[in-house]
């Protein structure tokens, strides 16, 4: 068989290499695998590079919904062949739907990857998307909105980014709404399907104790009926504005109050990302962070609170989450912003800098442990930066940044004027202005 256009091999270093392939098959299917071959597993993975942002506003929750109906049958298989099959070959398989990204991955031992191939294969490649199944379906996804809305955590998220990224597919939920997902109709299901499920628009990774050249040509045969004429790339929107707000929604059956506060930040492949990365470590992203010692451990204001970032192809956020009694919101909030304003006026000290980094270093060598890990870590790498960094070249690049490099970031992001402040809870007559927000 005639499989590669293109071929390329990777090695991460002498010290830790990484066995990396990659074929492009005559289909513009591109095929990525890491060999592990001191493990068992094997984890492969479908992934298709769109996700709710992608998504019209009529379509809201398309990509998630599609994600849920590939399991209900296919030509050749019922919903209930495929789970009497995948626990015959002690297999896990698994999906999920992100902003970005909609995903299909199965792991099992390796001397059953043709029969889990051929599963996971046949799951996105021939879903029936019956009727039926789409009304049933369409119940169980309505439930689960009313489920996420009874959450609180969840609830303030969304509240945020519906704020933050106004107007647009980024700020609309990944579940859709009541009122979009109760209009989906079969063909509504089918024309999206097609319009997503092409070999421009996906990459299939694998990860463990394999063979680059024997797996690619399984791949191959199980997706020739993958056509390259229908290999088209979706069209990108221009980058979404982001909108500085305060929000403020009453909830009184909440015991505490939701906090979120945040501003925009970098994009997923920006030259600054470790340096966020870092940022975000010192300023809430672990239980030494400044905002956790300050904040819990010496006020005792809160039990939950940490800064999180939200990187996305052309943007981001970087927010602080709390939860916190009504009574010490708005001290949380002081507490907060004085953080933002001691890492834009001050040097970080070289024990939190070095902390930081051994921080990120360490979670990222411990998250690269298991096969199902990096084999995502092979296509969220393709799909974000168009190539592979080695551990040794990220660490490189850890270790180069500096106290000057987070200060110079910190003054470029935490900044008033791009604030945008969501609180929900049992809020009675509290009152938030802009000068709140001050730092």
């Amino acid at each position: 068989m005639s499989i590669a256009l293109t071929e390329t091999t990777h090695a991460a270093s002498s010290a830790h290499p990484r066995d990396i392939r990659t074929t492009t098959l005559a289909n513009g299917l591109l095929v990525l695998t890491e060999r592990m071959p001191y493990v068992r597993s094997v984890a492969m993975g479908f992934w298709v590079d769109c996700g709710s942002r992608d998504e019209s506003p009529e379509t809201n929750g398309i990509s998630h919904f599609i994600e849920h109906m590939v399991f209900k049958g296919t030509t050749t298989r019922s919903a209930q062949q495929f789970a009497r099959e995948v626990d015959a070959i002690g297999g896990n398989l698994d999906a999920f739907t992100g902003k970005e990204t909609i995903c299909f991955n199965i792991k099992v031992l390796d001397e059953n990857v043709p029969a889990a191939l051929d599963l996971l294969t046949d799951l996105v490649l021939h879903p029936t998307f019956a009727p039926d199944d789409i009304e049933k379906e369409r119940s169980v996804i309505l439930e689960e909105i009313k489920i996420d809305e009874d959450n609180p955590d969840y609830l303030v998220h969304e509240l945020f980014t519906q704020g933050f990224w106004k107007n647009d597919a980024l700020g609309r939920p990944i579940l859709g709404t009541t009122k979009t997902v109760s209009s989906f109709t079969q063909q509504i299901v089918l024309d999206e399907y097609a319009r997503r499920f092409t070999p421009a628009n996906t990459v299939f990774s694998a990860a463990g104790n394999i063979d680059h050249d024997s797996f690619v040509a399984q791949v191959e045969a199980a997706f020739a009926s993958l056509s390259a004429s229908s290999s088209e790339k979706l069209a990108r929107h221009s980058k979404p504005q982001t909108f500085p707000h305060i929000t403020l929604k009453n909830k009184k059956s909440l015991e505490q109050v939701q906090f979120c506060l945040a501003v925009p930040s970098l994009e997923i492949s920006h030259p600054d990302r470790f340096v966020v990365h870092l940022l975000n470590s010192i300023l809430g992203g672990g239980m030494s962070s400044r905002l956790f010692q300050a904040i819990r451990e010496e006020r005792g204001l809160a039990y939950s609170i940490y800064s999180e970032m939200n990187p996305f192809r052309d943007t981001g956020s970087l927010a602080v989450y709390a939860g916190c009694s009504a009574e010490n919101t708005k001290e949380v909030l002081r507490l907060t912003l004085a953080e933002f304003t001691r890492l834009k006026e001050e040097l970080v000290t070289d024990e939190e800098l070095d902390r930081a980094r051994n921080q990120s270093k360490g979670n990222m060598v411990l998250g690269l442990e298991s096969s199902g890990a990096r084999m995502s870590n092979l296509a969220r790498q393709q799909m974000s930066h168009g190539r592979f960094y080695t551990v040794d070249q990220i660490t490189a690049e850890v270790d180069r940044i500096t106290a000057a490099d987070i200060q110079r970031l910190a003054r470029q992001l935490l900044v008033s004027d791009t604030m945008a402040l969501t609180l929900l809870g049992n809020l009675g007559t509290m009152k938030i202005t802009t000068a709140d927000l001050a730092c």
